[in-house]
């Protein structure tokens, strides 16, 4: 842009960022040039004369032929089902509004192979940067222009292309820069330090950080050192972005809200006092003229039939089109009659055998016509009436995978339907089993099928006449009605209100005898059956049916019919007429002069009265009157509730209704006078049918009736309406039978009416207007929106390009305590990411303009898989649930959680902790709770080991060859390495008697051995950096190992990821002189260091501790006590023994204890899974120590053949104890699963139980022999985010299950502490667990020797209560709680429950959340999520979830996942990342490394399947 004359480095940042966001708006077409000039010529100051205002070329032109592509496209494609001129007016002008604040949304990133449908390939630049990637991959910082390699010839110029970046999209240097505005730093740079590459299961140390800095320094100096240095992650910038647009503030501002502990968490919004009321009187019943008498009006509708039959036999009854829309047939009424007649015959008398009937009067029966076949629906409907069975019509049945067809099945047993009938060729077409028999379709009863082509009906005998009774309250037939979840209900219809709706309709619409009618609708229910079947035969009307396959093909057919017969009444919907206007062209001389009566079907859709005024505006040339449009209001329940009178010519035409949908939101009638946009214009429905009564009651609570300007749902009192759902008496209560009461609860009479499911009011003239259904009615914070309403303001927003054939479902979830608005439309398959991404904000804008309510989710599906009503229509509720189950597939989505979720409670201010110094310290109490401390009970050479291997003894040591192989090693030492005494030296082994043998070999040379994790020879590159840092910070002289490893330092494939040509000394201890050391070494203090214990933690720090001889031995004096360890023992181990209790149970316990351990190396455990349990059963081992990636290895690699295992001899019942060793949160759900599934095999239930230990002590929980079983309790999770402790009861809502984490060792205290004020916590505190134990470590062993460091985390005091004890800060947050179980000395056993590590928690919104919580609910959404992580960046929440399905469920998570996180841990998620299972880092102790992931994120590494970027 300096190409205008202005120095924009001169100008002020605010400015700056205002013009990048301008050209932002300019390059996609958001803002005219003109506009654009305006505004840029604001922003600048007054430029030099000679400076050129010429818009960029690309950026312009594209402007000009997008908006000629946009004139001259046809609309033939679109449904113009809600088209408008007026509301497509509004949603731009409101679009228009909106750009003044605009800000550009971060696109989702997606990878390139997950959706091969959008034809990107052809647009995207030529850029070297990444294949990977769409749109995302060309954006830069706007001073990066890519080098142009070979232009492909049909692709635009290259100089257009670095136009577009330098114009900025979603990353341009306006979205990063506009936070620096907030004077916060920029986004860490990680790039840089990115790790390497993970192999599978590796300790990652991050980016060389080392246990020497401060806690509070640890994580913010890893991540944010990297100030004022520019971002070149693309992943950062677009998450930059995404806080950009979060800071605009959203429309209801949130409410001052603060609940602790047990309060509700959800705001309750407060009554906005502009809220507009309702404030006319109490609405008076409208009544419907009366129902005239006329003397040859039939006492029934058989009758009627009967008597055409017999004296108008030759007159038409119905002619039948073919999909060409030709006719076919024609049904005279002697033939209707007849075959009607034999229908019935057959149905009473020749289905059973001669003496069985199997159907009797009033039994229901099944009609499954197709669309296409009238006479054969007529017949059987016909014959049912006059057999006197009940004929139930349903759709045909396509497939067991049709939208809503087990509610189908849920009517058909409702009702009791055994037998269907249907036609021959709809037979053949029905889906078969194999065996040539109907599929039994799912939730169907069991159906017997009657085909009633003439040739299979027999002619009844001469005397046979069927019974035609009086019309009386029996039930005539069953019309099916689907309700807002997609239950499918069916109402019946008595015979007497069949017969006086028909009467009321002849009087309403003044039908004549003989007139000819055109019935586009469905003649299986609704007005189709009304008007075209029933009351058509009632008045001897011939009916032409257009079946819905003829409008497909030939959209003008209908109105060809009505030319052709010279039709007096059509019946049509709103996309008839719509159709037959696009298809206008094709047909000029024909006259709709004869029609008195155009009955539009969906007139009570507010948005049909833009079809019926263009319809008008284009045949009023073909002779269609204005008078002749006649839009109706109907129910299956109330059945035909008002339709507009057929009006005289020259009579004014209706008024019609302009109305505030703020207004309507609110339940109110307010002509709209101040914003044009937010009008909804409705035309009457006409008046209140013959002999019908009708109110207006409040749509939700008791019937009360409703004040003259507020909106109600309308009911009817009629004896032309439904009479109940049938087989379903409690929901007919509540709508057949409802009394309307007044504003005090009276009962206003004692007459019932029904309700309609219609939302209107009364007009003038007693004009009734329908504002929508309650079916779409979306109540959001209290106010109604209607499904229709917002699909026609997402259709006016230019669909063309992105919506396939205007096909949009909306409706709502339940998400946190409201109702949350989704939006679903199908993408046109040529349509751009680009196009449907702007499509989509465009939406969000419009939709938050005009109605004012903000979208929870935008998804756009591939076309054609939304799931479909029999006439094409998108089943709702079926969409609805795919979404809630996450079986849409969507291939865009867009998430705005943000903007709409306004009742989250307000962020929780810190409170100053209760207990202080000032508290006063009664014995174990402080301010009236008892402290929260626990201890084990007091404290008071060399056995067999071997190691199994692939279920064989590979190697035994006895107490002499170890000692004798441990001299060899010391002398090989002081030779060939001449070291000193207290230097370190790096044990490289993997697990074996040789690792063993050289640490006592070390020992015995008076050196400190320092155990290290060998490289893995499969994954050089991302192991050998961490053992390289672990020699280079131990400052190690001499490296042990064996010859193999020694090979591997030195290849070739380890010169490319470190230096090898600087290790230490490095000896091979395979093949040994035997020699032995001149003495062996004896330490002089038991204080000085026996060897140096170095792990990675999972925030991905390396530390060290010093472990001296005196911890040693007391540990294992401990260990020995705890586990009662004789020598007479056996143990098996199945852990990696390089670090931690794993190193100590390994190499020290059995040597200090005396026992037999039976020693098995986890990583055999891929190669055979069973090793360790069959060892267990082999060996009859009683003890046996294991860890969470051994027991997940088994759990779901043996779980399911533990008949296997039961058929191989494997018997666990000998194991008493198996104790998993780890530093964390007792995983419940894997030792439950694992408990469960071995039972099988005789593994005690309370055999497994865990450990815990830390840095700072190795082991301080492990569950003993002796002493009580592990307890679990259930606590509050909101109280846990408020460090607090509060047990519930199992199964409460919001509980969390923590099992207790082993009993603690002899000679370990722990106490609770708060980790600011350092002050002792009471025991419904969650605070961090401090340590004070003879085996505590020494210290950190750290390159920094920071002495602050030491005496902060190893030798801290309490700031009250007991000053003088040395305390160990273990970094965990746990709670101690005194239990009902008493201990081996009889006291009650305080119980220590650790929660989590201290590091890994996020503070979100005031409160303390641990990841794994958050992680077990995300993992729980959907069945494709194989494990999740989350982690914060700039107060965002990002959430991790591998995919295990195909890449088509990708985005199918991201709702999920929003949804549940919302639902559970009342948090947004900022940004969802679907990747490849196996990503997220795990450690060798199974635990997750988050703050890897996070690294690897932000530095764009994880080539993740989908971001998305929640608004």
């Amino acid at each position: 842009m300096a190409d205008r004359g202005v120095d924009l480095s001169a100008l002020p940042k605010e400015v700056r960022d205002q013009l990048a966001e301008l050209d932002l708006e300019l390059s996609e077409g958001d803002i005219t040039q003109k506009g654009y000039e305006k505004k840029r010529a604001k922003l600048l100051p007054p430029a030099p004369s000679s400076s050129s205002h010429a818009p960029p070329p690309s950026s312009s032109s594209r402007y000009r032929e997008r908006r000629a592509r946009r004139t001259h496209r046809s609309g033939g494609t679109r449904d113009d089902r809600y088209r408008s001129d007026i509301h497509t007016e509004a949603v731009q002008a409101a679009l228009a509004k909106h750009k003044e604040e605009k800000m550009a949304l971060p696109m989702p990133t997606k990878r390139r192979s997950t959706y091969v449908q959008s034809p990107i390939e052809t647009r995207t630049p030529p850029d070297s940067s990444s294949g990977s990637e769409d749109e995302t991959a060309m954006r830069r910082q706007s001073s990066v222009v890519a080098p142009q390699p070979q232009v492909n010839p049909n692709l635009q110029s290259p100089e257009s292309w670095v136009n577009h970046i330098v114009q900025g999209s979603s990353t341009s240097s306006s979205a990063s820069s506009t936070l620096s505005q907030e004077n916060s730093a920029p986004p860490p740079d990680v790039t840089a330090v990115a790790p390497p590459a993970r192999g599978p299961r590796v300790d990652l140390p991050s980016n060389a950080v080392v246990r020497g800095m401060s806690r509070g320094q640890s994580r913010s100096s890893m991540m944010e050192t990297a100030d004022g240095v520019p971002v070149s992650s693309r992943v950062s910038t677009k998450i930059q972005q995404l806080l950009n647009t979060l800071k605009r503030p959203k429309r209801p501002p949130l409410s001052d809200f603060f609940t602790d502990d047990a309060e509700e968490i959800v705001e309750v919004p407060q009554p906005d006092p502009n809220t507009p009321k309702p404030e006319g009187r109490q609405i008076i019943p409208v009544k419907g003229e009366p129902l005239g008498v006329v003397s040859n009006w039939p006492p029934a509708l058989q009758a009627a039939l009967a008597r055409w039959g017999a004296t108008q036999g030759k007159s038409p009854a119905l002619t039948a089109l073919d999909i060409t829309g030709k006719p076919l047939y024609t049904l005279t009424y002697g033939k209707l009659w007849s075959r009607s007649v034999k229908l019935a015959y057959t149905l009473l008398n020749k289905l059973g055998t001669k003496n069985e009937q199997i159907l009797k009067p009033g039994d229901r029966v099944a009609l499954v016509y197709p669309n296409s076949d009238p006479g054969m629906f007529w017949v059987a409907f016909y014959g049912c009436l006059l057999a006197e069975v009940i004929p139930v019509p349903i759709e045909v049945p396509l497939s067991r995978k049709d939208a809503g067809i087990s509610q189908v099945g849920f009517l058909l047993g409702s009702c009791g339907v055994g037998l269907a009938l249907t036609s021959e060729i709809c037979l053949k077409g029905l889906p078969k089993t194999p065996t040539g028999e109907i599929l039994q379709f799912k939730g169907w009863p069991r159906m017997k099928w009657v085909i009633t082509d003439s040739k299979y009906l027999t002619k009844p005998s001469k005397d046979w006449q069927p019974h035609i009774p009086t019309a009386n309250t029996d039930p005539a037939y069953i019309e099916y009605k689907a309700n807002k979840e997609g239950t499918v209900v069916g109402v019946a219809v008595s015979k007497v209100a069949m017969l006086t709706h028909c009467q009321s309709l002849t009087q309403a619409c003044n039908y004549c005898e003989g007139e000819t009618l055109v019935n586009v609708l469905d003649f299986k229910k609704d007005m189709g059956l009304w008007h075209g079947v029933l009351t058509a035969v009632m008045n001897r009307i011939h009916t032409i049916s257009v079946p819905y396959a003829v409008m497909k093909a030939c959209p003008l057919s209908w109105v060809q019919r009505v030319h052709i017969h010279k039709a007096r009444v059509a019946l049509v919907k709103c996309r008839d007429l719509h159709w037959a206007m696009m298809a206008h062209r094709e047909q000029r001389d024909i006259s709709l002069a004869s029609l008195r009566m155009l009955i539009v079907a969906d007139g009570a859709n507010p948005w049909s009265v833009s079809s019926c005024d263009a319809f008008l505006s284009k045949f009023q040339s073909h002779g269609l009157k204005p008078e002749v449009i006649c839009p109706c209001a109907t129910s299956p329940e109330a059945m035909t509730v008002a339709i507009r009178r057929p009006g005289v010519p020259g009579a004014p035409l209706p008024a019609r209704a302009i109305l505030s949908m703020g207004g309507l939101s609110h339940g109110v009638i307010r002509v709209n006078t101040e914003d044009k946009n937010s009008a909804l214009t409705v035309q009457d429905v006409g008046h209140v049918m013959p002999g019908a009564l009708m109110c207006i009651v409040k749509p939700d609570g008791p019937p009360q009736l409703c004040k003259t300007d507020e909106i109600g749902e309308i009911i009817i009192n009629s004896r032309a309406g439904g009479n109940m759902y049938y087989g379903l008496p409690g929901l007919t209560k509540n709508t057949f039978e409802v009394i309307p009461v007044n504003a005090n609860g009276v009962p206003i009479g004692e007459i019932p009416f029904v309700r309609s499911g219609l939302l209107g009011f009364v007009g003038p003239g007693s004009l009734i207007f329908v504002v929508g259904k309650i079916e779409g009615l979306l109540m959001v914070s209290g106010r109604r929106h209607n499904a229709d309403d917002l699909v026609a303001t997402a259709l006016a927003v230019e669909p063309v390009k992105t919506v396939y054939r205007g096909r949009i479902a909306v409706f709502s979830v339940t998400v946190f305590y409201d109702e949350r608005v989704v939006i679903v439309a199908e993408q046109r398959p040529d349509a751009s990411e680009e196009d449907s991404f702007q499509w989509m904000s465009r939406v969000l804008q419009a939709i938050d303009s005009i109605h004012q309510v903000g979208l929870y989710c935008l998804a756009l599906v591939p076309a054609n898989t939304l799931p479909k009503t029999p006439l094409g229509g998108i089943h709702i509720s079926d969409t609805k649930q795919f979404f809630l189950e996450g079986n849409l597939h969507p291939c865009n989505i867009l998430m705005c959680p943000h903007t709409c979720v306004t009742n989250l409670p307000k962020p929780r201010q810190k409170q100053p902790v209760g207990v202080g110094p000032a508290s006063v310290m009664v014995g174990n109490l402080v301010a009236g709770k008892r402290i929260a401390q626990a201890a084990g009970r007091d404290l008071g050479l060399i056995e067999d080991q071997d190691l199994v291997r692939k279920g064989v003894t590979v190697g035994t040591a006895t107490c002499i060859q170890l000692h004798k192989r441990a001299e060899k090693i010391a002398a090989a030492l002081t030779e060939k390495g001449s070291i000193n005494t207290g230097e370190n030296v790096v044990l490289l082994y993997p697990p074996g008697i040789d690792l063993i043998a050289a640490f006592y070999g070390c020992l015995y040379a008076g050196c400190v051995p320092v155990n290290v994790r060998p490289p893995h020879p499969q994954n050089l590159a991302a192991t050998l950096p961490t053992v390289r840092m672990i020699i280079d910070v131990s400052k190690a002289a001499c490296i042990l190992t064996t010859q193999n490893l020694m090979r591997t330092l030195r290849s070739k494939e380890a010169a490319a990821s470190v230096n090898i040509k600087t290790w230490p000394t490095i000896i091979d201890t395979d093949d040994l002189p035997r020699r032995r050391p001149p003495q062996i070494y004896k330490p002089p203090t038991a204080e000085m260091i026996a060897y140096l214990d170095f792990s990675v933690s999972t925030t991905g720090m390396l530390t060290g501790v010093k472990i001296s001889h005196a911890a040693v031995s007391a540990l294992c004096r401990s260990i020995k006590l705890q586990c009662e360890l004789y020598s007479s023992r056996q143990i098996a181990i199945c852990l990696d023994p390089y670090c931690g209790l794993g190193f100590v149970l390994w190499c020290l316990a059995s040597v200090y204890s005396g026992h037999q351990s039976i020693l098995i190396p986890p990583f055999e455990l891929e190669t055979s899974l069973s090793l360790w349990l069959s060892t267990l059963s082999q060996y009859r081992i009683r003890d046996t120590f294991c860890s969470y990636s051994v027991m997940e290895l088994c759990t779901k690699g043996l779980g399911t053949q533990t008949d296997l295992l039961k058929a191989r001899g494997v018997n666990l019942s000998c194991v008493r104890s198996c104790v998993v060793i780890a530093e964390e949160r007792p995983r419940l759900a894997l030792t439950h699963s694992f408990s469960k599934l071995f039972k099988d095999v005789g593994l005690s239930s309370r055999a497994v139980s865990t450990a815990f230990g830390s840095r700072v002590n190795l082991a301080i929980c492990l569950q003993g022999t002796t002493g009580p079983d592990p307890c679990t309790v259930y606590v509050d999770m909101k109280s846990l985010r408020h460090d607090r402790v509060r047990l519930v009861e199992r199964g409460a809502p919001q509980s969390l299950p923590l099992m207790e984490s082993g009993k603690i060792l002899p000679g370990v205290r722990v106490i609770i502490v708060n980790p600011e004020t350092r002050g002792p916590l009471g025991d419904s505190h969650l605070g961090e667990i401090w340590v004070n134990s003879p085996h505590n470590a020494s210290g950190y062993y750290t390159i920094y020797g920071e002495e602050s460091l030491q005496a902060d985390h190893f030798n801290t005091k309490l700031s009250f209560g007991d000053p003088h004890t040395l305390w160990a800060r273990t970094g965990y947050l746990g709670f101690v709680k005194r239990t009902e179980l008493l201990d081996a000395s009889g006291d009650r056993h305080d119980a220590l429950f650790v929660v989590g590590s201290l590091d890994e928690t996020l503070e979100l919104r005031g409160l303390r959340y641990h990841p794994i919580d958050i992680e077990t609910s995300v993992s729980r959404a959907h069945r494709s999520i194989a494990e999740s992580a989350v982690f914060t960046w700039t107060n965002l929440l990002v959430v991790v979830s591998e995919l295990c399905g195909s890449e088509q469920d990708a985005l199918d998570l991201v709702p999920l996942i929003t949804n549940v996180v919302l639902e559970e841990h009342h948090l947004i998620v900022g940004v969802v990342v679907i990747v490849d299972p196996g990503v997220i880092p795990i450690n060798s102790r199974g635990e997750k490394q988050r703050m890897h992931l996070r690294d690897s994120f932000l530095a764009d590494q994880l080539d993740p399947i989908y971001v998305a970027y929640n608004m």
